[in-house]
């Protein structure tokens, strides 16, 4: 059964990855990856491995790459946040229901100024979008 395998592969780092080119086509049918680059994400810095010299089809598989990786991470960004919003929600059932006193007093100030901070953050946010959209 033949595989298709792509030409490039990526190894996802914490911030950035390390790219790879797939060779399939060698004498020992073997899979032989080679690095090429690095990429930085941060900056968006691609650095060539070695002295190599990246073809024009290194960097648009590159490209497409970084833009689809930020796309993932914006998504799994938004995806946390939306199940921090279901702890809190089981947080406060759990306080109402099943909560024993000696938990609370473990919790109860760290939760409170952690949500103070939150409340504080997402009212400033919310009254600078009001006053730009005042403005425009």
């Amino acid at each position: 059964m033949a595989v298709d395998l792509p030409n490039y592969f990526f190894r996802t780092r914490d911030a950035g990855a390390a790219v790879f080119r797939v060779d399939t086509a060698n004498r020992h049918r073997r899979i032989e990856m080679e690095q090429i680059a690095t990429i930085v994400m941060r900056t968006g810095e691609v650095r060539a491995h070695g002295d190599r010299k990246l073809s024009g089809e290194d960097k648009e598989a590159i490209k497409t790459w970084i833009a689809d990786r930020e796309e993932t991470l914006e998504w799994r960004k938004m995806d946390d946040i939306l199940r921090h919003i279901d702890q809190l929600h089981h947080t406060a059932h759990w306080v109402q229901s099943t909560a024993t006193d000696e938990q609370l007093d473990m919790v109860t100030d760290t939760l409170l100024m952690a949500m103070h901070d939150l409340r504080t953050v997402l009212v400033r946010k919310k009254a600078e979008r009001v006053l730009d959209e005042g403005k425009n």
